[in-house]
């Protein structure tokens, strides 16, 4: 009899987590809603220019490095631990 009630005891703390975790994850949702939906949003031609410094990319930034770049890096942060 006693180990049904202990059961049982451990199911209700479970299930207080539970209920908070759902008014943790509904008042999150609310606030990003609300803020989403509040806020004043007009983007101007400088914010959502390509980049801030002035110029357009002329290639692509995914270029593969060389294997020498790696172990310098390498040998520097060993170097520099010591």
């Amino acid at each position: 009899m006693f180990e049904n009630a202990n059961i049982s005891l451990q199911i209700i703390e479970y299930l207080y987590f539970l209920k908070f975790s759902f008014i943790a994850l509904i008042v999150s949702l609310l606030l990003l809603s609300l803020s989403v939906f509040l806020v004043y949003q007009k983007p101007d031609k400088e914010k959502i220019s390509v980049y801030e410094c002035g110029f357009h990319p002329y290639g692509d930034a995914r270029n593969k490095f060389e294997v020498k770049f790696y172990i310098v890096g390498i040998l520097f942060i060993i170097f520099d631990l010591e």
